[in-house]
């Protein structure tokens, strides 16, 4: 016996996928066994590295017939601790990396579940093509990881979450069966869509192996600038005014509180504020067009009306991409800012963009009330209503005490959340973290469905035990 799973069940396991396909190694777990904010680690008695959708099978199929549960893991870039096993085989698909096939003429890209996102975005490029999914973890994220969490990113607004960048899956069930459904179609009207229950089921349905993936024609003309606004309410009324004035050409628009600007200049080495006026907010904005020239004079266009009718309180534009660079390093290194501040509370949270302005007054409110001196850093996509809802500790404040109220905190800003026709988790998913949490937000007829529609697929739960209804 290995902990409670028999040796010979163990053996099994390693047979199927061959002498460089596992690993008790301790040096070569330890970095798959701990998230990376170290707020979750876990254990296993075998990490399995299978090469091919065979081997993923035969894996499966061992532990549906012994009972024994399976942890599916990427990249390892998940948040909610979806992909840390605890006591589970811990899966990895790191070993199946291979770009199957590249299209210009269907914009399909097919790659592996352990392809990587850059990956992914040099194959479309290499045919003159866009994967437009961005992320900060893109050089770790993987292809199944993002998949099987719908990652959202900060392209959402103009290209959807990945659940509208996917066209076919292969992916093998939790019988160990190997579903081959990599279409490439754009319209296949033929009932229930299994590839749509597989993206965002966090691995609890099988295992996807490999994705056809929608291609998009690469940008001509890319313009970024940083505007500073009085609120979250004028940055709300400049997105609609974007909206306006340059249709489908907004690619990003994203929201920066002046703690989130503080702590990155403090913190983050080369940072620095690109409107040093002291704005209570920032707002990045990104158009992209297919035409030379255009979105940089779109962008222009709108900033200086924005100006003119003081929507904004100032602005500047990206000169040359080591600027806009810049810009972007600004935000996506929030989450790295606040590190050594000590205890965080985190919240991926999204509401309709019309009321993004009461949510972070009221929550603010709410919390201060509650909690006197917190700080809070709130940031991310406005453009599709996700807030990285974020609460620091009071400037030299108690951070065991501002830890142990974790909970309560969320439960108030969650609360809130859900009183405006919100979501406890926009694009992180609900992992371990937050699954028992949602079902006080979900109604009861929506868990009944969502049981039996695993119960039917997995009656053994042995996929990703801990996650999920």
């Amino acid at each position: 016996m290995t902990g409670s799973i028999p040796t010979a069940v163990l053996d099994r396991l390693k047979a199927a996928v061959g002498p460089r396909g596992w690993s008790t190694d301790p040096e070569r777990l330890a970095p798959k066994l701990v998230e990376w904010r170290d707020r979750w680690r876990g254990h296993t008695p075998l990490l399995l590295t299978p090469a091919t959708v065979d081997e993923v099978a035969a894996v499966i199929a061992v532990c549906a017939e012994t009972g024994v549960a399976v942890t599916p893991q990427g990249g390892n870039t998940g948040l909610v601790a979806g992909q840390i096993p605890q006591g589970e085989i811990l899966l990895s698909t790191e070993r199946l990396a291979a770009i199957r096939d590249v299209d210009r003429l269907d914009d399909v890209l097919v790659a592996e579940a352990g392809v990587t996102l850059v990956q992914a975005h040099e194959a479309a490029a290499s045919v003159g093509r866009r994967f437009p999914l961005d992320l900060a973890s893109e050089g770790s994220a993987t292809i199944g990881g993002l998949i099987s969490t719908n990652a959202g990113g900060t392209a959402v607004l103009r290209y959807g979450t990945m659940r509208g960048l996917v066209l076919g899956l292969e992916a093998v069930l939790p019988d160990g069966r190997i579903w081959n459904g990599l279409g490439r179609l754009r319209k296949d009207n033929t009932g229930y869509d299994l590839k749509q229950m597989l993206i965002g089921a966090e691995g609890t349905l099988g295992v996807v192996t490999a994705a056809a993936l929608r291609l998009s024609p690469r940008l001509a003309s890319r313009a970024v600038a940083m505007a500073a606004v009085a609120g979250p309410a004028q940055a709300v009324d400049l997105l609609a005014r974007a909206k306006d004035e340059a249709g489908g050409e907004v690619e990003a628009f994203e929201l920066i509180s002046r703690l989130g600007v503080d702590l990155a200049v403090r913190h983050l080495p080369g940072v620095r504020d690109p409107l040093p006026t002291g704005a209570p907010w920032l707002v990045l904005i990104e158009l992209a067009s297919a035409r030379a020239g255009e979105a940089e004079g779109a962008l222009e266009r709108l900033l200086a009306g924005a100006l003119e009718g003081r929507a904004v309180l100032d602005a500047v534009l990206a000169q040359n991409e080591t600027q806009a660079r810049a810009f972007w390093a600004l935000r996506e290194g929030q989450s790295a800012a606040q590190k050594p501040e000590g205890a965080v509370w985190k919240h991926d949270v999204s509401v309709p963009i019309s009321r993004i302005a009461r949510f972070l007054g009221d929550a603010a409110e709410a919390l201060g009330a509650r909690f006197p001196g917190v700080r809070i850093d709130a940031f991310g996509h406005l453009g599709d209503g996700n807030i990285h809802f974020d609460v620091l500790a009071p400037a030299g404040g108690d951070q065991a005490r501002h830890a142990a109220d974790r909970d309560a905190g969320a439960r108030l800003v969650h609360d809130l959340v859900a009183s405006l026709g919100g979501s406890i988790s926009a694009e992180h998913g609900l992992g371990a973290m937050k699954t028992a949490e949602a079902e006080r937000y979900k109604s009861p007829v929506e868990v009944a469905a969502l049981r039996a529609l695993r119960a039917a697929l997995d009656p053994g739960r042995i996929m990703n035990p801990r996650v999920l209804f």
